[in-house]
């Protein structure tokens, strides 16, 4: 589940031309940090990101429940 979730935030951070500044993962795990580079720190496309990669976490989560 750890791939599926990363190759879907890899195909959001792609359509929204915004991309985190590490995606690791492992077996059952996945980390996501998010930095603007420009400032050196968080601006609001960071929280929407954020809050778009929560709902395909949540959706995952939905999908092996069934």
């Amino acid at each position: 589940m750890a791939l599926d979730f990363t190759r879907r935030v890899g195909e959001l951070a792609e359509a929204e031309f915004h991309h985190p500044l590490f995606i690791t993962f492992g077996w059952g795990f996945a980390t996501i940090e998010l930095q603007t580079k420009k400032i050196k720190g968080l601006r609001e496309n960071d929280f929407i990101l954020a809050a778009k990669i929560n709902e395909i976490s949540k959706s995952l989560s939905d999908e092996g429940a069934n």
